[in-house]
């Protein structure tokens, strides 16, 4: 085997596994950033009017540039080392694009995860949604709950 092409697929795995670290939003009612421990939280408390599934898309609508890079990167050293001369040249710049497109796609899916919109009537009779990923208790209509609100984030908890 060519040692130039396991070097670059060698970078092609970094570049992959690096990507799994991309999407950095949880929107988890059970964690919180450094800056928001230790800080106080308005409490309210009030009861579920309904649950809904959402996907939260961490990528806010930005490309994946690094899986783009990664996958043209694996794509462009798998097709160079199909044929030879032009040929290689071709495979290598086809498979470059094939690569981008899907790794550009495989961020996106990491990017998101299941969460819920919870609409809670509070006991002052105002309306609020929250949405949060699912990673704890599934909350149901007529369900007390408490709202804390901290910084312009609100958690829905038990």
């Amino acid at each position: 085997m060519n040692r130039s092409w396991v070097k670059a697929c060698a970078w092609a795995l970094v570049v992959s596994l690096a990507l799994s670290g991309c999407a950095t939003f949880d929107g988890s009612a059970n964690v919180y950033s450094a800056s928001q421990a230790q800080r106080e939280e308005t409490v309210r408390f009030g009861t579920v009017e309904s649950v809904r599934g959402v996907t939260i898309d961490a990528s806010n609508g930005q490309p994946g540039v690094l899986g783009a890079l990664g996958g043209g990167l694996l794509g462009a050293v798998a097709g160079s080392a199909i044929g030879g001369g032009h040929g290689s040249l071709l495979s290598g710049a086809i498979g470059g694009i094939a690569g981008a497109v899907a790794g550009d796609q495989v961020q996106s899916h990491f990017a998101q995860k299941h969460g819920v919109e919870i609409t809670v009537r509070l006991d002052d009779g105002s309306l609020r949604a929250v949405t949060q990923s699912v990673d704890g208790p599934m909350f149901r209509a007529g369900e007390r709950v408490r709202l804390l609100s901290s910084g312009g984030v609100t958690r829905v908890t038990v």
